[in-house]
């Protein structure tokens, strides 16, 4: 039998070399007094960005002890504001080795790391009996989401989180009362979108090559950025958030911005997985790179009473979706994280949704944004009709870290995030194909296409990271 010790040590040796919704939907806040044990210990994966930026939301619950920080650019500017917070904790470049030297000494994990990475951070650390903390997506392949999923299974007693913080914000609560009453109910069709510059690239598409080796920066310990990821050689073209350009690392558009978008529909109208999946449109498709602009059609099929779905996807600037009479000003767009890959500009249309019923259409942004009943005078017919919307108990972090200690449930679990992210993952394969594609969600096969069957589990581990796959 494979110990820890020897399975993280022989990993190691093997892979060295807008109208918003009314007033007063929303139930008053209540007094509301927490009651906690001791403060969670902690370790962060992924320090710098994204990461500084949850580090310091879990910072603000006064909930957690930070026993170890981890970066495999460790000591970079990006870094060194959390150091300089916790110069007390531990470093680690390289996760396995904070596991094996630290592993005792905390009981949860938060990381912010590139999309192809979270597989074995999180399948680690649940091995391992931690808590984990993920920012979306979950995973870059459907085969890993699947694993992840049985992992959190087997650990009942582990509290797993993806980071789409909507899930515990006015959105999360606002669709689930909704539907509950019969306000959102037979949703046939949804506009999704994503069109401001935030995320894009600008590399040439008809290059047609990955791009060549820059300088390793000094002390970045690239083996364990690469994961299980086949081999590619250092470029600033793959660092500090452009890796979410590349099919081998990110997930593109769809991946970052679909967790924040996507997420209530998904979970409160029971979709699953679609039955098709089809490229509309794609501007600048290559085999290496997200299109510029991407057009994708998910169809669900009916489930409980409920009918047929069909899910549109628009990302790029050039590719605005069509908007509904009556549509107004752009959706407010709250919580919103800023980010040094570019922010959201264009205000003629923020990222959001439009949802259309049989009787009523609603539209929202992103992340925390409520939904609201368009057009205005629909809207204010309906006001009196809108059931009083409960306050959340706890932000996005609260709720994971008290789930570390029994006292509440996670609201974005991997059991319930994983089949989102098996969702993007097959709009992925869809992109990378630029195909229509038909999907059996019961075998969780393609009917059409054997090579996007193959891209279902991705390319083969790197050598040294294939126990991650077996854990």
């Amino acid at each position: 039998m494979t110990t820890r010790r020897r399975f993280l040590k022989s990993s190691a040796l093997a892979a060295t070399g807008a109208f918003l919704a009314p007033k007063g939907i929303f139930a008053q806040p209540n007094a509301r007094t927490r009651f906690h044990a001791d403060k969670v210990k902690i370790a962060y994966i992924g320090i710098g960005n994204r990461g500084n930026q949850i580090i310091k939301d879990f910072a603000a619950t006064d909930m957690v002890d930070v026993v170890a920080l981890c970066d495999v650019d460790m000591g970079n500017k990006q870094t060194e504001e959390v150091i300089n917070m916790y110069s007390r904790a531990k470093r680690f470049r390289n996760f396995r080795e904070m596991f094996e030297k630290c592993g005792s000494e905390f009981d949860a994990v938060a990381a912010a790391v590139p999309d192809h990475i979270h597989f074995p951070v999180a399948m680690l650390a649940l091995s391992e009996g931690k808590h984990i903390y993920l920012e979306k997506p979950m995973c870059r392949t459907f085969h890993e989401a699947e694993l992840m999923i049985q992992a959190a299974l087997k650990h009942p007693n582990l509290a797993t989180q993806v980071g789409n913080q909507g899930h515990s914000e006015a959105n999360y609560f606002q669709f689930k009362t909704w539907v509950e009453a019969g306000i959102i109910k037979d949703v046939t069709a949804v506009t999704a979108h994503m069109n401001d510059v935030r995320r894009w690239h600008q590399y040439d598409s008809n290059e047609g090559r990955p791009p060549q080796a820059d300088p390793l920066p000094k002390d970045m310990d690239w083996d364990t950025w690469l994961g299980a990821a086949a081999y590619h050689d250092y470029s600033e073209k793959y660092h500090q958030g452009n890796w979410r350009c590349w099919y081998d690392f990110g997930m593109g558009a769809l991946g970052d911005w679909g967790a924040h978008i996507l997420d209530t529909i998904h979970e409160f109208l029971k979709l699953g997985l679609p039955y098709e999946v089809s490229m509309k449109y794609a501007n600048g498709h290559n085999d290496y790179f997200y299109p510029y602009s991407s057009t994708i059609l998910f169809r669900f099929d009916a489930r409980e009473g409920m009918p047929p779905v069909d899910i549109t996807w628009y990302d790029g600037t050039d590719n605005l979706p069509p908007l509904p009479a009556g549509y107004g000003s752009a959706a407010v767009t709250e919580g919103v994280p800023t980010t040094n890959q570019g922010n959201t500009t264009n205000q003629r249309l923020t990222p959001g949704k439009i949802i259309y019923s049989r009787d009523l259409i609603f539209k929202g942004g992103s992340h925390g944004s409520t939904l609201s009943i368009i057009p205005e005078e629909k809207a204010r017919e309906m006001e009196s009709q809108l059931p009083p919307v409960p306050e959340s108990p706890s932000n996005h972090f609260e709720n994971f870290l008290l789930a570390c200690q029994g006292l509440e449930k996670t609201r974005s679990p991997f059991e319930i995030n994983g089949v989102l992210s098996q969702v993007f993952c097959l709009g992925v394969i869809a992109q990378r194909l630029n195909a229509q594609l038909f999907f059996n969600p019961r075998t969780k096969q393609f009917t059409n296409n054997q090579f996007a069957n193959a891209l279902l589990t991705g390319q083969p581990p790197r050598r040294g990271w294939e126990d991650f796959y077996k854990l």
